[in-house]
């Protein structure tokens, strides 16, 4: 696993972990994004990076991405077609809001893996784990600058 300036390895791992087990029990897909700033609109900057990361090709367009940017004090988390199809604006600010809680107490990887859970959580209940699913994308924490 790559080093990484917002996690020590065992909080990267303990991300990469949550995402592993909420795709366990889901034909969905989710990513996480960590940056230092965001200096756009962070809907902005979460869908284009959804869109360069590719999320947007997952079977079923059931593809998640949760965006940090940790100084700019920026959160968005976007779902793809298949899923907001399905889910209601208020699921994925009741996930941010859960996330925030841990935010502002500095936990950023309890937020992420709140997140994480939470998500998995609502896919698993619209999007079950199908017999031939794949894992379509990488689990890892993509981190920028």
């Amino acid at each position: 696993m790559a080093r990484s300036k917002f996690f020590a390895p065992e909080q990267a791992s303990a991300i990469k972990q949550a995402i592993v087990d909420a795709e366990k029990q889901t034909a969905g897909e989710i990513r996480v994004y960590v940056e230092s700033l965001c200096t756009e609109d962070v809907l902005d900057r979460a869908a284009w990076l959804f869109r360069e990361m590719g999320i947007q090709h997952t079977k079923g367009r059931t593809g998640v991405l949760i965006y940090i940017a940790v100084q700019s004090r920026k959160l968005a988390i976007i779902g793809d077609a298949g899923i907001n199809k399905e889910v209601s604006p208020e699921f994925w600010e009741g996930t941010r809001d859960l996330m925030i809680r841990h935010l502002r107490n500095n936990d950023l990887t309890g937020g992420i893996v709140a997140g994480v859970r939470q998500v998995g959580d609502l896919l698993h209940d619209k999007f079950p784990r199908q017999k031939d699913d794949e894992n379509e994308l990488p689990d890892e924490v993509a981190c920028g600058q």
